[in-house]
Order: structure tokens, then sequence, then C-alpha cells
């Protein structure tokens, strides 16, 4: 069956994507903590991130860095934090988190909302900066 994060990289669930390449896919968290919150995930379905294989990690935190990079030249922020939770969804994500002090990245935050085109403009917006 896989999980909702498959089923994004299956095409069978909309996201707002912001990225993708052969192995790897970001797009728009859709309960995010901060304007931009990003989910960068492997297509391949594994759990527990740390049991992604050595070069399959490294290029998947390479990828993060090239999207992290794009959100952060059109959301204001000082910095894009990085969380690895993975227990809401049992396929290994980061997160990454537009932030300006370290309790923005709390994820018992409330959640914000954005309309279906309000989402599409940040998505579209952040990847025109992805390269």
């Amino acid at each position: 069956m896989g999980t909702i994060f498959s089923k994004i990289v299956n095409g069978t669930i909309p996201c707002f994507k912001i990225a993708e390449n052969e192995h790897f896919m970001a797009f728009l968290d859709i309960n995010p903590i901060a304007k931009g919150h990003t989910l960068v995930i492997p297509k391949k379905e594994t759990d527990y991130i740390f049991d992604i294989g050595d070069d399959e990690y490294q290029q998947l935190f390479l990828f993060a860095k090239r999207v992290a990079k794009a959100i952060k030249e059109v959301i204001e922020c000082k910095k894009i934090g990085v969380a690895v939770v993975r227990l809401e969804v049992a396929h290994a994500h980061i997160h990454l988190v537009p932030i300006n002090e370290v309790y923005d990245i709390d994820f018992k935050k409330v959640k914000l909302t954005f309309s279906k085109e309000e989402f599409q403009h940040i998505a579209e917006t952040i990847a025109s900066k992805f390269v």
C-alpha cells in the first residue's frame, strides 16, 4: 500500500512540489509551522533515515541543502532549521523550516493555514530559485 509520501511520489496524492530528481522530492508541508516549511524525501520508501545507504543519505542531504538555499532566497528568515523526526509518517523525511529563533521549529506550535493558491504561490516561488 505504501505511505502517504509514496503516494505523493507516485502521483496518486497531489502536493505542492518544489523540486524533484530521479531519487528525491521536496514539497511543502500541508500542516506547516512556518511559511515555506518543506519536506524532503527519498523516493524509495525507507522507514528510518539511518537505514538509508551511505551514498543515498549523503545525496539526500545535498539535495536538501539546495532546497534550503532556495527557501532562504524567498522566505524572510535568519536560517533554515533542519529536523528529522519521523514519527508521524513511516517514510524517512527531512523538515526544512524557516526560523528566526530556536523556538520557531517547535512542532507543538499551532499549524499555519494557507489557501491552495497561497500554497501554490509559495511552492512556485521557492521552485524558481532551486538550482
